[in-house]
């Protein structure tokens, strides 16, 4: 592709951009994953992240960690999320109460199933958002970093005491992700290969037992592992010794999320947008909805219901900038190329290794917002267009 540094804007323009969840934020006492030691070991050059010191990239590079990522399996360190068990009654208790606090079908949801959630506000705003999963006799929760100690204050101030809200403080999480992960994963557990996209089961990877999910976020097929944390070192050098398999940092994570449409929490979704403007509705299931078993019943609903029936002013696009040069987060958006007001902003934006040139996504008045709409972005005083485009901009590969 012949693409330098400065064109994927990586890693110093990164790290820029992610200030809101703790990089180059002057942070002083850094927390440790797990895995700090062996990151060191590879030459992950670590970084500051959400309270954490971990590896924005390795020797190889972003663009070659992100490309093995969609070509093999790339092994991430994201034992800097929450992880959360839910428990206290039977499954019809726990997953009723959950429901108080997100406008997802929690009852409903199948045991050994995971489901994608958002935690609400009142005026109908992103809390943060999550992945739960029906483990039977309990709900397993997997939060975002920057904003796990304010969602289990916010689980524990409403569920209990009929609930137990518990921290998971004794495991790491790993996520194994790309079209090899199947046989990698496969080749320690053989009961990988049958778990469905979304599928949570309990496996022995090299005598280590793992919860595991097949989820992820960077679009391609691929498990997330919570590991207890004393054996997290062993587990990843096992997976890392096989050929398919290369250690991936913070700065892929955010070029194949973004490749794959997926939000950033604190940046493309926050108490500032709603579910709609964020083009979130496909989460909230019919049974939540105006007319469901279970409508409303949660925070925000008043706003939230009628916008799913109705739209809202503005949405979060993908777009397409022309030329070489990367658009990024805070680039107001204008109609068009002179004069006027600002009508929206990108909220993240950096060089997309697959597609080849940049990509961003932003919000935009929903009547600016089809597919192939041309808009400008105002970069270092020039307006310079930028192409609506549907998302996401890589296929998703996942295993249904």
């Amino acid at each position: 592709m012949g693409m330098g540094p400065v064109d994927i804007g990586m890693p110093d323009d990164f790290l820029e951009n992610q200030v809101g969840l703790g990089f180059g934020s002057g942070m002083t006492e850094l927390l440790s994953t797990p895995l700090h030691a062996l990151h060191v070991e590879l030459g992950g050059k670590m970084v500051p992240f959400a309270g954490y010191e971990l590896p924005v990239q390795y020797k190889t590079g972003i663009m070659a960690e992100h490309q093995h990522t969609r070509d093999k399996a790339g092994l991430f360190d994201v034992s800097h999320m929450g992880q959360v068990i839910v428990s206290g009654g039977s499954w019809e208790a726990v997953a009723t109460a959950f429901e108080t606090l997100v406008p997802m079908n929690v009852l409903d949801l199948g045991e050994n199933r995971q489901r994608y959630g958002l935690f609400t506000d009142t005026a109908g705003g992103i809390l943060d958002d999550l992945m739960f999963a029906n483990r039977g006799d309990h709900l397993f929760v997997v939060v975002n970093a920057a904003c796990k100690a304010q969602d289990i204050a916010h689980m524990k101030s409403v569920l209990e005491p009929e609930l137990s809200v518990t921290p998971v403080t004794d495991r790491a999480l790993l996520a194994l992700q790309g079209p090899a992960a199947e046989k990698v994963l496969s080749g320690l557990a053989p009961e990988a290969a049958g778990m469905r996209f979304m599928d949570v089961a309990t496996l022995s990877l090299d005598g280590v037992e793992c919860w595991v999910s097949r989820s992820g976020y960077t679009g391609e097929d691929g498990y997330e592992l919570s590991v207890p944390a004393e054996q997290a070192e062993a587990l990843a050098r096992t997976l890392l010794a096989h050929e398919d398999v290369l250690p991936i940092g913070l700065g892929a994570r955010d070029s194949l999320r973004l490749e794959a449409g997926l939000c950033l929490y604190g940046h493309d979704i926050d108490t500032t947008t709603t579910p709609t403007e964020a083009a979130l509705n496909w989460a909230i299931q019919k049974a939540r909805r105006t007319g469901g078993e279970r409508a409303g019943g949660f925070p925000g609903a008043d706003v939230i219901l009628p916008q799913l029936v109705e739209g809202a002013a503005r949405k979060r696009v993908g777009l397409r900038p022309e030329g070489r040069a990367p658009m990024r987060e805070g680039v107001e958006i204008f109609a068009a190329e002179g004069g006027g007001e600002a009508i929206g902003k990108i909220t993240s934006g950096g060089f997309g290794p697959t597609v080849g040139g940049p990509v961003a996504m932003g919000y935009l008045p929903v009547d600016q917002s089809a597919t192939g709409t041309t808009v400008y972005g105002e970069l270092r005083g020039k307006r310079l267009p930028l192409v609506v485009t549907a998302l996401p901009f890589v296929a998703a590969n996942f295993k249904r």
